[in-house]
């Protein structure tokens, strides 16, 4: 058995929760001396502050991490490395190649919880089974449940690769489950665009996720080159069909 002072205190407060995942967030940076103390207040006032996810596991719930993510530990929880054979290794090893990410990813299963590494990002807790396929950019996972598979996709057009900005392949979370991503912006700043068999048009690679079941090309703003230089847009981003898109202001 285990105790923990893990509620909401004047500092740590709890910012999200959904499942069995908790986010905390740091309302201020206290672990400082005289000479970081003035950029750390600034740095609050700013929303610049510690944030950290976890994980409540148990014989429904386990989870799999970004490598070197895991902070600490409490209960019978046990590491695995989540390869399923010499075969599953070479996919996840190629996938690592391209999308940048790491080739093993710790699943951690077991009865206790899981507290991942403090970041400065913004956490966010989506549903994957309500993207039907989620495309990521490169960078955003950080963790998933056991239930999601996370597997590379490539561009179905070169051109939207290069020309889009987005590069040749992307991670993709698939399957029933919630996981955790990484993200330079905050959820009050990103747009999510819900497309019923309609189209998207972006002028630059702001899109963070989208729905695989969204069919990504890049075409002129216009139907002729005098217009797309009429306009100054030249070339866009275009999703069209039926998903989702999660876009950043910046």
């Amino acid at each position: 058995m285990f105790q923990l002072n893990l509620a909401n205190t004047e500092n740590r407060k709890i910012t999200e929760q959904k499942g069995n995942i908790t986010i905390f967030e740091y309302d201020h940076d206290m672990s400082v001396d005289p000479g970081t103390a003035v950029s750390a207040y600034f740095a609050s006032k700013m929303n610049v502050r510690r944030r950290q996810a976890l994980f409540q596991l148990d014989a429904n719930n386990s989870v799999i991490c970004q490598a070197g993510a895991m902070q600490w530990i409490a209960g019978s929880v046990a590491a695995a490395t989540n390869v399923k054979g010499v075969g599953d290794f070479a996919k996840k090893l190629i996938g690592s190649a391209v999308t940048k990410e790491s080739a093993i990813k710790p699943l951690y299963q077991g009865n206790g919880l899981l507290m991942l590494e403090p970041t400065y990002k913004y956490l966010l807790i989506e549903d994957v089974g309500a993207w039907n396929g989620m495309v990521i950019d490169d960078g955003l996972f950080l963790a998933c449940s056991s239930s999601v598979s996370l597997r590379t996709v490539a561009r179905s057009t070169f051109s939207s690769a290069i020309a889009g900005g987005e590069g040749l392949f992307n991670s993709c979370l698939a399957g029933q489950g919630l996981a955790v991503l990484e993200s330079r912006y905050p959820r009050e700043e990103l747009v999510e665009v819900v497309l019923d068999n309609d189209e998207l048009k972006i002028d630059g690679n702001f899109a963070v996720a989208w729905s695989q079941s969204l069919n990504f090309t890049v075409e002129r703003s216009t139907k002729t080159l005098i217009g797309s230089a009429a306009s100054g847009e030249g070339l866009v981003n275009v999703y069209r069909g039926s998903g989702k898109v999660l876009m950043a202001p910046l």
